[in-house]
C-alpha cells in the first residue's frame, strides 16, 4: 500500500472524505483546491448573471487545474479524482465549505 493507494473501496463520502483529507495535507495544496473551487462557484454565478454559457467552458480549468498542481507539485502524489470522481468532486466542495467556515485548518495538524 502506498500513500497514492487507498487500503479500500470506499462506498460512501462519509468514509471517503477522512482519506481525502489525509491526502490534502499541504497547506499550499488546500489553498489551491480552496482557490479553484471558489473560482468555480464565481464562473458558475457569472454564467448565470450574464446569461453567458462560455464562462462554464472556464470550469475545468479551475477545478482540474488548480488542485493538480497542488497534488503534483506539493502534496506528490496522485489526485483522487482518478479513482473517485463524484465522492473527489464532493469532497472539494466539502473542504471548501470546512476551510471557509474554520472547521479544517489550512495547515497539517501535527
Amino acid at each position: 500500500m502506498t500513500k497514492d493507494s487507498p487500503p479500500e473501496r470506499f462506498r460512501s463520502l462519509r468514509t471517503f472524505y477522512p482519506h481525502y483529507l489525509r491526502e490534502h495535507q499541504d497547506p499550499t495544496c488546500r489553498v489551491l483546491h480552496f482557490i479553484g473551487t471558489g473560482l468555480i462557484l464565481v464562473w458558475c454565478s457569472m454564467a448565470l448573471i450574464t446569461r453567458n454559457a462560455l464562462w462554464l467552458l472556464l470550469i475545468p480549468l479551475a477545478g482540474y487545474g488548480f488542485a493538480w498542481v497542488g497534488h503534483f507539485f506539493f502534496e506528490r502524489n496522485k489526485p483522487a479524482t482518478f479513482q473517485y470522481p463524484a465522492y473527489s468532486l464532493a469532497s472539494d466542495f466539502l473542504l471548501f465549505w470546512d476551510l471557509l467556515t474554520g472547521k479544517e485548518p489550512f495547515k497539517p495538524r501535527g
